[in-house]
């Protein structure tokens, strides 16, 4: 009887693996395909004979090696290394708080980095100012909330983590209301708001260098402890007996995801949802294994903000800010993901 058990639950694991293997090719070739797709497509189109001829010899065609090089694809690969980056950082917050509502700006991530890039903005400082304060922001307001739980409670509780979470993010966004308030109405305001609202409009190839390095360091660690984040999912006690150091892993995954998203946030502005509703449809796909779901969500999340960012610039002549859009893709699919968790009793 003992001999045939492990016969039995071998299909089992051989179709997961299956499973796993198929949906990461999918994606994988899915963003591929995104990416053509969205080169293809705006104010000045592209064909696909014209971008393969193009990147077999940029000089054959100069205009169309201009659009493609200098905007198109640096667009492109911003929106995949945001989207990575926020998929990656929700689905590490989500193990760590052992909570699937939470999201990156749980601990005032992005409320910092929009608090420093307004304060850039009203202070009239250039693009490496607004992202550069905005990076200290979201940094400095995680730190703080780390730093309150540690003095309120010495035993690093997640509920108290959570909860002072939430009131950094609600002291970042009464900030971000007392700078707009005093900002000029002609001027800053509509500068800040615009910001807020998320966009890739004039990202540059820098901020590609940028993303690209923080999503290889914070990517890397994340990746590394998939492992470990799967323990955390048990218990601390449960993940303690596994020989994982639970504060260890807590911290150094709450500074990885958070160096993700001030980075993104600092590129792009504020994009809401995103780190939210990928990881639950990474584990819809695959399971809720954090070895696998972590790097499948992060493919994911890029295909998702490429697709969203190809939307917001080719279906009107005034681009639609991205804060909009994924508000308006995300609520829908969050109630969704929501019903569905009740039914299937993952809340």
């Amino acid at each position: 009887m003992t001999l045939a058990e492990p016969t039995r639950q071998a299909p089992g694991r051989d179709r997961r693996t299956r499973r796993v293997v198929t949906v990461t090719v999918v994606l994988s070739v899915a963003l591929v395909v995104g990416a053509l797709l969205a080169a293809t497509l705006g104010r000045y189109p592209l064909s696909v004979p014209a971008i393969v001829t193009t990147l077999a010899d940029p000089s054959a065609h100069p205009g169309d090696a201009q659009v493609l090089f200098e905007v198109r694809l640096v667009r492109i690969a911003a929106a995949a290394l945001i989207g990575a980056a926020l998929a990656l950082a929700g689905a590490a917050f989500q193990a760590v708080f052992r909570n699937p509502m939470v999201s990156p700006d749980v601990l005032g991530a992005s409320g910092g980095a929009g608090t420093g890039a307004s304060l850039a903005l009203l202070l009239g400082l250039g693009v490496a100012g607004i992202q550069t304060l905005a990076f200290v922001g979201g940094l400095g307001a995680v730190l703080l909330a780390l730093l309150v739980d540690r003095l309120i409670d010495r035993r690093g509780s997640v509920l108290t983590l959570i909860l002072t979470g939430l009131v950094v993010s609600s002291t970042c966004s009464a900030l971000i209301s007392l700078i707009k308030y005093v900002g000029d109405p002609e001027n800053r305001l509509p500068q800040i708001t615009f910001w807020l609202l998320g966009g890739l409009s004039s990202v540059r190839p820098s901020d590609v260098v940028l993303l690209g390095g923080s999503l290889l360091v914070g990517g890397a660690v994340l990746i590394a402890l998939r492992w470990r984040l799967t323990a955390l999912s048990f218990g601390d006690e449960q993940a303690t007996a596994l020989g994982v150091d639970v504060r260890l892993v807590r911290l150094t995954t709450i500074v990885a995801a958070t160096l993700l998203t001030a980075v993104a946030v600092s590129v792009s502005g504020v994009v809401g949802w995103v780190g939210l509703i990928i990881p639950h449809l990474a584990r819809i796909l695959v399971g809720s294994d954090n070895r696998v779901v972590v790097p499948v969500a992060a493919i994911a999340g890029a295909l998702f903000l490429l697709g969203v960012d190809t939307v917001s610039r080719a279906v009107s002549a005034i681009e639609i800010p991205l804060g909009i859009l994924t508000a308006l893709l995300g609520a829908p699919v969050f109630l969704y993901l929501l019903a569905l968790g009740r039914r299937r009793g993952w809340l």
